[in-house]
């Protein structure tokens, strides 16, 4: 799959491991909604990015919006639990998460959705977990991003101003309390040069 990537000058390894959560950095944005963010959880994030890049599985899925088919901004795969990870670090990274918030979670994380984003064309809309259970009850979701960084927008649900993250490179952030409810996400497109991005998502069973 042809792409365009030009790494980070900061994480020239191909050791690819994890750093301790302890770094992370918790901040509440109301109404029972939190994130934590770790920039950099990863090393050797680039390498990683290069083998799911060329390895995974990856998919273009189609909608029907409105009176048309049309197709996702970006390319997906979807690992279920039990599913073997297309990679060891990202195993490792799912058990150190549960390990993490065993506590606030009470259940592993279990499942793992990839997107690709290609370019700055790609981009997934505002959105919420309307479907699964963190639509009436608090839950977690944690974001691991490799490749070119992108922001993650973050705004409240009903309108008001949003904050954005720029996350590549390894960084890491996870969504807690309320937040898949109260608040909503997304990844907006880019007018500028942009290099691709891959984004992997660790939840417990039943959230979406």
């Amino acid at each position: 799959m042809a792409t365009h990537f030009q790494g980070s000058l900061f994480d020239q390894t191909d050791d690819i491991r994890l750093a301790p959560l302890d770094g992370l950095r918790r901040t509440r944005l109301g109404a029972g909604a939190w994130i934590d963010l770790l920039p950099g959880w990863l090393s050797g994030a680039d390498a990683l990015f290069e083998r799911l890049a060329a390895e995974v599985p990856w998919y273009a899925e189609r909608r029907q919006m409105y009176e048309q088919t049309v197709a996702v901004p970006r390319l997906l795969s979807h690992y279920r639990a039990g599913e073997p990870l297309p990679h060891p670090v990202l195993e490792e990274a799912r058990e150190a998460l549960s390990a993490h918030y065993a506590g606030e979670l009470g259940e592993p994380f279990v499942t793992a959705g990839l997107c690709y984003y290609r370019d700055g064309r790609d981009s997934v809309a505002w959105h919420g977990d309307r479907i699964g259970r963190g639509a009436h009850e608090d839950t977690l979701v944690a974001i691991l991003s490799v490749g070119t960084p992108r922001d993650l927008a973050l705004r409240p649900r009903g309108g008001g101003p949003s904050l954005r993250h720029p996350l590549g490179h390894g960084d890491l952030i996870v969504m807690g309390g309320s937040c898949q409810r109260t608040w909503e996400h997304a990844v907006p497109k880019s007018s500028r040069a942009i290099g691709p991005r891959i984004s992997i998502q660790f939840r417990p069973r039943g959230v979406s």
